[in-house]
């Protein structure tokens, strides 16, 4: 990877999990913490059930964007392949999408939040 330009993943969520990182990328990732502002948090329910099995939990973190630019979601940045974000892609749920955001500490980095369905 010398050669090739960094891949920043930010997860405040199931992706800092150990079982769920070797699952998805065969090796335990290395973070930082960081954090993410003008987002607030909730938890969604995930019915896919290799999603369960691997992170052991039926509720999962999920962020959309909040009115208050203070609000704030701490979590951890890796630094990845472009393989591993497809892999990353493959672990998550319909209802999060792939959005690339600034963090606190300035790296752009990619993120999993709520998945709105298209507008008519």
């Amino acid at each position: 990877m010398p050669d090739q330009k960094p891949v920043y993943l930010f997860s405040y969520g199931t992706l800092q999990q150990p079982e769920v990182q070797l699952s998805s990328f065969g090796r335990l990732l290395h973070g930082e913490e960081d954090a993410m502002t003008g987002y607030q948090a909730s938890m969604m329910e995930i019915t896919d059930a290799a999603v369960i099995k691997v992170s052991g939990k039926r509720f999962h973190p999920v962020i959309h964007p909040s009115d208050n630019p203070q609000d704030e979601i701490t979590g951890q940045v890796f630094r990845i392949t472009e393989a591993e974000l497809f892999a990353a892609d493959a672990y998550e749920v319909s209802s999060y999408k792939r959005v690339q955001v600034t963090l606190r500490s300035g790296k752009n980095a990619w993120l999993y939040v709520l998945a709105r369905p298209a507008e008519n």
